[in-house]
């Protein structure tokens, strides 16, 4: 498969799957694993082109920027794609009987409107990933968002409306914020293309105000503390396959931007002062939302504010990773971390799920005895925990290790202590829910048997999270593929 043949099946796949999902929604898990099918050879495809031949350019209509627009992939669009295939599939999965085991008349409501939400919010992941310039960055975002808000207010009671009011305000207003820093940068360089801009861009006032612009509202939709505000509720109260989503990949596509704004476009302004606020930034989400995990009540809401800690080991990447020594150890190791925790928190959000299927409740005080009732999504979720720790060989340990390392080579030793001060709070926050799941009861029992491929696909993601860690030397050649160094 050519590498044009391969970017037109990411976009278009899953966007033409989500129409056909649309006008006949009774077919939508099978147009879906469809579709996933359609994706994961793109996939394999463009890997090899990648791997083969370098970063592909796709020149949209035979134009190239600045007045085309090009697609584009390197080893980091790759990785992302991966994840994201690998994140869908699982979904795809593990959805089929989640809404038709579900326990209320409007879960076959529910269910119609699922798929081609679902498949449009992938579609535009994978364009996302491809873009190449910060203008269509902005359009996959939005479209991203849009869906993402939709599939939250899926669940229809009062808690998941406001939860997906209060996320659609933020979503719009960081959209708002990151336009006007795009169109004051078109007004400085006269181009919105990534290449392009890392030519032109020279410090000065209009692209400060700019990029400070773009970052804070990149910032409001990554929710890195302290704008996290919106993601707990949003999360606890959506469906859980629609939790795993927004956890796993959602709030990775601004991050991703982030990556390209001040390692590509912008890197004459990625300065160390700019770096360590980041680096700051990304440690005190890691010690505030690991301390609010452990007094959670629900589980959802733990996992959920677990995943406002996990994401501040991603921007430790920016002070890592900006320096020459020990700089491509830290970027490996911040998005091996990454794809670590996409397939982690996958496998929670599924557990949670299928414990609240199970015993109607996901209240952590009352899970006293769960382990007779869900046996292998108990173990799902203690091995997932393991990769959030960083234990070998998972491949959250593989990650954070790297980055680690970096943090030594460079004398930044205080990354050192965050980091482990964050794998020992999480340690504390998963073994609290473990130690309540074990704890025996009198008669426990099971009110509501868990379909199979339900806790199966939790545990399949729960141990990829442990097992991609044995191959971790492969996705850092990857991303050795057009790495954005200046």
């Amino acid at each position: 498969m050519t590498a044009s043949w391969s970017f037109a099946l990411l976009v278009l796949g899953p966007l033409m799957a989500a129409a056909l999902a649309f006008v006949f929604p009774r077919r939508g898990r099978g147009v879906a694993l469809a579709a996933a099918g359609i994706t994961a050879g793109a996939w394999v495809g463009l890997v090899r082109e990648v791997m083969a031949g370098g970063v592909q350019i796709q020149r949209v209509g035979g134009w190239s920027a600045p007045l085309g627009i090009d697609l584009r992939a390197d080893g980091l669009a790759v990785l992302m794609l991966m994840v994201t295939g690998l994140i869908s599939g699982a979904v795809t999965l593990y959805s089929g009987r989640y809404f038709r085991d579900a326990h209320d008349l409007e879960s076959a409501h529910r269910e119609r409107y699922f798929w081609p939400l679902f498949l449009f919010l992938w579609a535009a992941l994978n364009a996302l990933f491809l873009s190449a310039d910060i203008f269509n960055l902005y359009v996959t975002l939005e479209l991203l968002g849009f869906a993402a808000v939709a599939l939250v207010a899926l669940a229809g009671n009062r808690e998941a409306l406001k939860s997906a009011m209060r996320y659609l305000f933020v979503s719009l207003a960081a959209s708002l914020f990151y336009l006007l820093g795009v169109a004051l940068v078109y007004g400085q360089c006269a181009t919105v293309d990534l290449t392009l801009l890392a030519a032109k861009a020279q410090p000065g006032p209009t692209l400060w105000v700019a990029l400070a612009l773009m970052t804070g509202g990149l910032l409001a939709k990554a929710a890195l503390f302290p704008l996290h505000f919106w993601l707990p509720p949003a999360h606890a109260n959506a469906p859980a396959p629609v939790s795993a989503l927004l956890s796993a990949l959602v709030v990775k596509g601004a991050f991703y931007i982030l990556l390209r704004l001040w390692f590509e476009a912008f890197h004459s302004l990625n300065t160390p002062a700019v770096a360590q606020v980041f680096g700051g930034l990304g440690a005190a989400a890691i010690l505030w939302g690991s301390a609010n995990a452990l007094f959670q009540p629900r589980l959802k809401l733990l996992v959920a504010y677990s995943t406002v800690a996990q994401l501040g080991y991603l921007f430790l990447l920016f002070p890592l990773a900006a320096a020459r020594d020990g700089g491509f150890l830290a970027w490996s190791g911040g998005l091996i971390f990454l794809a670590a925790h996409a397939c982690a928190k996958t496998a929670m959000f599924l557990t949670a799920g299928n414990i609240l299927h199970a015993a109607g409740h996901d209240r952590i005080k009352d899970l006293g005895g769960i382990t007779h009732v869900p046996p292998i999504s108990t173990f799902a979720f203690g091995l997932a925990g393991l990769s959030l720790i960083g234990l070998p060989p998972s491949s959250g340990f593989a990650g954070k290790w790297l980055l680690l390392s970096a943090s030594l080579v460079q004398g930044q030793w205080w990354w050192v202590v965050v980091m482990l001060v964050g794998s020992l709070l999480a340690a504390a926050y998963v073994m609290r829910v473990l130690t309540r799941a074990f704890t025996r009861v009198p008669d426990a029992t099971a009110p509501h048997p868990i379909p199979p491929v339900m806790e199966w696909t939790a545990l399949a993601m729960a141990v990829l999270a442990v097992g991609f860690g044995l191959v971790a030397r492969w996705p850092a050649e990857l991303l050795r593929v057009g790495v954005p160094w200046p």
